[in-house]
């Protein structure tokens, strides 16, 4: 076994958790197949493979900041719900 109920049982006191029996002994049965797992995968050959953050190739659609002429104020503020003629009107938060 990788881990041992005694190991579950510190874990969950560290974290708060009251297990009974069975479920220390349930969890530790789970635990202990997920970590033979992560050990089987540590088996594999990852010689010249690159380390990725990603399943999948994703790259930001960044592009240049070019300037352009902006709204003007009164155009800005006929897309809000109520305004005061300088600005939008939103209710009190505090």
């Amino acid at each position: 076994m990788k881990i041992t109920p005694e190991e579950v049982r510190y874990v969950a006191k560290l974290a708060r958790l009251s297990l009974s029996e069975a479920e220390v002994e349930k969890t530790t049965l789970q635990l202990d197949g997920i970590l033979s797992y992560v050990e089987k995968l540590g088996e594999l050959d990852t010689t010249g493979v690159l380390p990725t953050t990603h399943a999948l190739d994703v790259r930001n659609a960044f592009r240049e900041d070019e300037v352009r002429q902006s709204l003007l104020q009164q155009e800005a503020l006929a897309n809000g719900p109520l305004q005061n003629g300088e600005a939008f009107v939103v209710p009190r938060v505090i």
